[in-house]
């Protein structure tokens, strides 16, 4: 775990546009929030790994909102509810209830309609802002600390120079 925030520190530190991080955290929401073993997260899956992304970050922001969904369950079932309930939607319903690939989604469970309902509501939105916070992460909080005197005595010394040698005979970049 540590290994993983060190990763997404290095991320956010790092020439990674930010709207791949973004997008990696919105994919891992729609991941996190709705349940494991559906069709829709299998296309998810596809998509974060045919797109590039910051494969660490959506595995940090997955296990995030895993663990946040939990919590969020009972909202999750009253939208669900309010969803599958809503008289202008039941023959929408019954004509996706009788095509397979709905069923095997489980999407007349209240939970998972209402955490699908919810994260693609906010999808865009933590898309924009997740967005907007790296950027001005960067631009404020990334070069004041490395115009402080302790980071540019780390970056002039000869441990530093030595450690960013032997980090480049990984082979990865």
């Amino acid at each position: 775990m540590i290994d993983m925030i060190a990763k997404l520190i290095k991320v956010l530190n790092s020439e990674t546009e930010p709207g791949q991080i973004s997008l990696a955290v919105c994919f891992a929401m729609i991941m996190g929030f709705t349940p494991l073993w559906s069709i829709h997260n299998a296309i998810v899956l596809l998509l974060v790994l045919i797109i590039r992304l910051n494969l660490s970050t959506f595995l940090l922001a997955w296990g995030v909102f895993s663990a946040i969904a939990y919590l969020l369950d009972p909202l999750f079932h009253r939208i669900g509810l309010s969803v599958l309930t809503a008289e202008s939607l039941n023959g929408t319903w019954t004509v996706l209830y009788n095509n397979i690939w709905f069923r095997l989604d489980g999407f007349n469970n209240s939970v998972a309609m209402g955490s699908l309902v919810f994260s693609l509501v906010l999808f865009i939105p933590v898309f924009l802002v997740l967005n907007m916070v790296i950027r001005r992460y960067r631009e404020h909080i990334l070069t004041w600390v490395k115009k402080t005197r302790i980071v540019q005595m780390l970056e002039t010394s000869k441990l530093y120079q030595a450690y960013q040698t032997v980090s480049g005979w990984g082979g990865r970049s």
